[in-house]
């Protein structure tokens, strides 16, 4: 038998549901039988959400400033607590400085530990965020939007994209955690064709072997010809004439309120949006306890459940986990894909479109 993946998931903000879902998922034996897991947490708040939740789990506790932290995991689940790192007020959900610290450290450690070279015990084969809250992470200093910005640039990756998969609905974005009116002053060529092109790998990546991608419009009707705007004629379909050229089956600008209905029906097996909202409220209505979102581009595995920290149920008992199983099981199989050179001479294409506006994130 080949050796079980060694995956990590990081607890994500400790007041919200991230600890539910986490433990819930690995209650399950046919999740624990996929890989090896390490969790990145706080060991009293799982065992207080395994309580709750009335899930029986029996796993390893090392603490994190232990050197047997460095050990690995032998047997699993093994969880790195990081429960001596200071005390949390428990009796309320919510964004908290303390909970932004917190779960930005179980992320910065996770990271490292995928980057180790092969062989290292404590190196791993993907990680699985659970969810954070951004304004615990302001709160706590951290100026970073989200788990994407901050592993592109701790990875050092040249290009990526936030993508969405679920079984009915593959959505990637040009653009992602910015306000919705600075979209149009963001938005390039390179923007537009970078998700195409990693979304094209991606869905290579899961046995497509050639992906019809839709494309859609940022404007009403796709600008209707320049009546509602220019950047599907400026800007989109440059990019995805690019994406053409290298062979990608890429079609588009299409209007956003029908491409997806398609797209639902198996004609295209992915849709670039322009857009955060654009993409996401299709995947979530038609997919949201099964939907993954997964970092293109990167180095390394990452996979994330579809939902946030939804303070307003946490430490009820009552999340669903089964976005978090299929983050799990998508970052299983992805580990166990055949190696993807991201940055590979499909950027090739971009210089054809004479558009050059992609590359590494800067700290915020």
């Amino acid at each position: 038998m080949a050796a079980q993946p060694v995956i990590g998931i990081t607890m994500g903000d400790p007041l919200g549901i991230g600890p539910e879902v986490t433990v819930k998922a690995l209650a399950d034996p046919a999740i624990r039988r996929l890989a090896k897991f390490v969790v990145y947490g706080r060991n009293e708040t799982l065992l207080a959400a395994a309580d709750r939740a009335g899930v029986g789990l029996d796993w390893f506790r090392v603490d994190a400033a232990s050197p047997h932290a460095a050990e690995g995991s032998v047997l699993g689940p093994l969880v790195i607590d990081y429960t001596s790192e200071g005390l949390l007020d428990v009796t309320r959900a919510g964004p908290t400085r303390f909970g932004g610290i917190l779960s930005k450290a179980f992320v910065e450690d996770a990271i490292t530990d995928c980057l180790r070279a092969a062989g290292d015990p404590r190196r791993l084969d993907a990680v699985v965020t659970g969810p954070i809250s951004k304004e615990s992470w302001s709160l706590g200093g951290f100026k970073w939007p989200g788990h994407t910005e901050l592993l592109a640039f701790r990875t050092k990756a040249k290009r990526h994209a936030m993508m969405f998969s679920s079984p009915r609905l593959r959505v990637a974005l040009a653009t992602a955690h910015l306000p919705l009116m600075d979209v149009r002053n963001v938005l390039t060529i390179g923007k537009v064709y970078d998700p195409i092109d990693l979304g094209h790998q991606f869905c290579r990546q899961l046995g497509i072997a050639k992906p019809r991608i839709a494309v859609c419009g940022l404007n009403p009707h796709a600008g209707e010809h320049g009546m509602f705007g220019d950047e599907e004629s400026r800007i989109i379909r440059p990019a995805v004439d690019a994406a053409r050229r290298i062979g990608i089956d890429a079609h588009g600008p299409f209007p956003g309120d029908t491409v997806f209905i398609g797209a639902a029906a198996g004609d295209w097996d992915l849709v670039v949006a322009m857009y955060h909202d654009q993409g996401l409220i299709p995947v979530k209505l038609l997919g949201w306890d099964k939907a993954v979102n997964v970092t293109v581009g990167l180095p390394i595995v990452r996979t994330s459940p579809d939902h946030g920290t939804a303070f307003d149920i946490a430490g009820q008992g009552k999340a669903s986990e089964g976005s978090m199983k299929a983050a799990i099981e998508l970052a299983v199989r992805l580990a166990a894909a055949p190696h993807t050179e991201w940055n590979s001479p499909h950027a090739r294409g971009l210089a054809a479109a004479g558009d050059h506006a992609h590359g590494e994130d800067e700290a915020p």
